[in-house]
């Protein structure tokens, strides 16, 4: 199986280019100007609708392309679609929902968080409550990494009692806050997880080829 995955460094790409990288199957990245606005132009439009990144073009056995866009819909399908990785309970087995509700958690809850703080500008209609806004949402933030360190204290990886997508998902947004007064790494259940996956071969290689550097997160 080939796939094509649309990215932009550090974007929310990061978690499915991991996950491509752990399961160890053929893909190709497809880098997106978006200094240029690529993301917003009639050929990526035509593939996603959103004009967001990512995107992923999976082959078919019938030669034909599927597409894919949301960055969780793209980790359960390339968790569903390979098995053997074990990178999600499978549907209707022991764990299933767990997995599923924290999957959606993170990105339902904590991801559009994060673009109040980066875009505050967007969440308001008078300039004034920039500033504001953008304190709000990172308080918030700390709050949601908060409970997500309690549920860690109980367990090795947030959805399940082993690594699934879902981890590689939390990383990234653990990483999206590492400019925070008080970090989400700092919190010691999260930041033990998020040492364990720097360490993974699959994580630093996608960190690389995105060309990220220091500081991971």
């Amino acid at each position: 199986m080939a796939y094509t995955l649309f990215y932009f460094p550090g974007n929310a790409n990061l978690a499915p280019h991991i996950a491509l990288e752990e399961i160890g199957t053929p893909y190709e990245l497809a880098l997106l100007d978006r200094g240029n606005a690529e993301h917003k132009s009639a050929p990526y439009l035509a593939r996603n609708p959103t004009g967001r990144i990512p995107t992923l073009l999976a082959q078919q056995p019938d030669g034909n392309e599927e597409t894919v866009f949301e960055t969780a819909a793209i980790l359960l399908h390339l968790a569903d679609r390979h098995p053997e990785s074990k990178l999600a309970p499978a549907p209707g087995a022991a764990g299933r929902g767990r997995f599923l509700t924290w999957l959606f958690h993170l990105t339902n809850t904590i991801q559009p968080e994060y673009r109040v703080f980066y875009y505050p500008e967007q969440h308001v209609t008078d300039p004034v409550h920039v500033a504001d806004a953008k304190a709000t949402a990172e308080r918030r933030l700390c709050e949601m990494f908060a409970l997500v360190d309690r549920e860690l204290a109980t367990r090795p990886c947030i959805a399940a009692d082993h690594l699934t997508v879902a981890d590689f998902l939390l990383l990234m947004l653990v990483r999206w806050g590492r400019n925070f007064t008080h970090p989400p790494r700092d919190l010691p259940h999260l930041g033990r997880l998020c040492a364990e996956l720097l360490a993974r071969p699959s994580v630093q290689r996608a960190f690389g080829q995105e060309g990220l550097g220091a500081p991971f997160i």
